[in-house]
């Protein structure tokens, strides 16, 4: 992905990077970037947040530790991996990035950004990084597949998660159905277009299957299965 030498520049750093997509792929580079700067995943000016739905709570809570100055007298970094964020969060958010805190730098990691206030994501450095290729090679092969596989794609996607601990509790099932689902959406709209095999009825169905996604308690097994219904069968 290559954000260090495309985005990151330690000379002329933003107080607050937006990233989108996969944090699989990105958090290894932050963490890269964050040691050239000084400060160590261990350092006490090491701030690393993980969180499916992100409140007002944490959002209060974020905006006390990043006025607190650092323990080095130097750089202070927040990572944060969210999924989703509420408005009420949003809001403290949007206060909080108004006005830069010295040496003190935000890079916030979330699969989907279409659900944030337009305000909020303009506070960033916004960065979209959603398209990786093996999740263009997963999209090629689900729409390739008959229902069936379809399905047993989806259950394994799933299944993965719950077996890997160190996995699950740095990525949901609903991160890990969300990059999917913007793939997959583009990869059908990539099809559509060159094709015109269909019209704007798997889309709108894909776009509430996002919403729904975004809500705490939503069946993600359940949501990712009505797509497998919907998505055209493109072999035939």
């Amino acid at each position: 992905m290559n954000l260090i030498n495309k985005y990151f520049n330690k000379d002329n750093l933003h107080h607050a990077y937006l990233i989108e997509g996969n944090r699989e792929e990105i958090l290894p580079e932050i963490f890269e970037f964050s040691e050239s700067l000084g400060v160590k995943k261990s350092s006490p000016d090491f701030v690393y947040i993980t969180i499916d739905n992100f409140k007002i709570d944490e959002a209060l809570s974020l905006r006390t530790m990043g006025t607190e100055k650092s323990f080095s007298g130097s750089k202070k970094i927040f990572v944060l991996c969210v999924n989703t964020f509420s408005l009420d969060a949003q809001n403290v958010l949007l206060k909080m990035f108004e006005e830069p805190i010295e040496h003190t730098h935000f890079f916030v990691i979330t699969p989907d950004t279409d659900a944030l206030l337009k305000t909020l994501i303009s506070r960033f450095y916004f960065i979209s990084a959603r398209q990786g290729l093996a999740e263009n090679k997963d999209a090629e092969k689900f729409i390739n597949m008959p229902l069936r596989n379809r399905l047993n794609f989806i259950k394994e996607l799933l299944t993965e998660i719950e077996e890997d601990k160190e996995v699950a509790s740095t990525d949901s099932s609903r991160s890990k159905a969300l990059n999917f689902l913007n793939t997959l959406e583009s990869t059908l709209h990539n099809k559509s277009v060159s094709k015109c095999l269909f019209g704007t009825v798997c889309f709108e169905h894909l776009f509430k299957v996002r919403e729904f996604l975004r809500m705490p308690g939503s069946s993600t097994k359940t949501l990712l299965e009505s797509v497998a219904l919907v998505v055209p069968d493109f072999k035939n």
